[in-house]
């Protein structure tokens, strides 16, 4: 079983791509398939029969058909309708296929049920990697289509495809191990091209259930207690504990610009009400909150102080800091960081609003109770799941 060394490395000498939107991202993915000529790894938390599902797949089949050797690695819940859709005419085509904790009840609540695999991101040829928050789904296909779902990968070549290699192949071994399914046991693969190919220093944090469990949580953490000018974080799903909002709390008393950009849209309600059960408290602090209201926002990246900047699938709350298996890069570039801070401020520009103190105060007493309830029963459910001693958030 291969143990991948992910904690703390920065490798310099790394070139690192922003990629905003599908419209970015999956030209660049399709591409990169095309070209393979023996090796591709994908992991997706969704991947939707849809059109964007279907020209992927199709660019992996016709992968495995010219002899590349393709493992393709989804999420059984996220996934399900794909698998049951797609997956024999797949394996039919070459594809070599696992599914991380199939999903085989809808309506069995089930502890390790939560566990799921959230990370996205694919290797090619070992020589190009993707990471990012972008599922494999059409981000039109929402109920605001004219505006696509807002979110950002980053395509990454040199030193770095060492430890994501490392950890993508050792995930697949996992699964195919506890799946038992020896056939699907690795042999050789193909060695990452590890020569420098830019000047990036960079490094891949993961979260998992056994030696990872808060490298994504305190590789922020750090870096927010070491902020002096400012901390931008844009989120989908925000439900921060108790450590991480002290600390975004702590940074704006002492002068740091604090500015947290979140989803303005409801796709979950219950989780959206009891994010904003927290904003009252982080902004009484000083912390600045701006709601996308343009399109749906699934973006999970950060930058601060305009030179630490990071992409990738974790959010700030239970599901992905306590949960989920998780993959971020983490950049330390200044170049990089300014171009992905200048387009968060494009997208607050043109499709944000930011919340005032005053707002929340004149909100009806039954709608801050509502916030509260919702609150409270979400920490309900975590703690039924059996996670109530995971330094959950408590209300202050």
């Amino acid at each position: 079983m291969i143990t991948p060394n992910l904690w703390p490395h920065f490798s310099q000498g790394n070139a690192v791509t922003l990629l905003e939107n599908g419209a970015e991202f999956f030209p660049a993915l399709a591409s990169s398939i095309d070209h393979a000529r023996h090796e591709i790894f994908l992991e997706t938390y969704i991947f939707r029969d849809d059109r964007i599902g279907q020209m992927i797949a199709d660019a992996l089949a016709r992968a495995a058909e010219r002899g590349v050797s393709v493992s393709l690695l989804v999420d059984g819940f996220g996934s399900r309708d794909f698998v049951a859709r797609r997956m024999d005419e797949l394996l039919e085509r070459g594809v070599r296929m696992l599914v991380y904790r199939r999903e085989l009840g809808r309506l069995l609540l089930r502890r390790h049920r939560l566990r799921r695999l959230h990370r996205k991101l694919a290797v090619i040829d070992g020589r190009i990697a993707f990471i990012g928050g972008i599922n494999i789904v059409d981000d039109h296909n929402t109920a605001l289509p004219d505006h696509p779902r807002h979110d950002y990968a980053v395509m990454v070549e040199g030193p770095l495809l060492q430890p994501i290699h490392d950890s993508t192949r050792h995930l697949w071994e996992l699964v195919a191990w506890a799946s038992f399914r020896q056939r699907l046991r690795l042999k050789d693969t193909v060695p990452p091209r590890t020569d420098p190919a830019g000047n990036v220093k960079a490094a891949f944090v993961i979260r998992d259930n056994l030696r990872h469990r808060r490298d994504i949580e305190t590789a922020y953490l750090r870096a927010i207690a070491r902020a002096t000018d400012e901390v931008v974080i844009a989120n989908a799903y925000f439900l921060p504990g108790r450590r991480v909002r002290k600390a975004l709390t702590s940074a704006a008393e002492r002068g740091v610009r604090v500015i947290i950009l979140l989803q303005g849209r409801v796709e979950y309600a219950l989780q959206h009400m009891a994010t904003q059960a927290l904003y009252p408290a982080l902004m009484r602090h000083g912390v600045r909150i701006f709601e996308y209201r343009r399109s749906f926002l699934h973006a999970k990246v950060a930058v601060i102080d305009g030179h630490w900047a990071t992409v990738g699938s974790s959010n700030f709350d239970p599901f992905s800091l306590l949960l989920a298996r998780e993959g971020n890069v983490i950049v330390r570039d200044q170049a990089f960081a300014t171009r992905l801070r200048e387009r968060l401020e494009h997208a607050m520009h043109d499709g944000a609003v930011e919340l005032k103190p005053p707002h929340w105060r004149r909100k009806a007493l039954l709608t801050r109770l509502f916030h509260w309830m919702a609150y409270g029963l979400v920490r309900v459910a975590i703690g039924l799941s059996g996670y109530a001693n995971e330094r959950l958030p408590r209300k202050r």
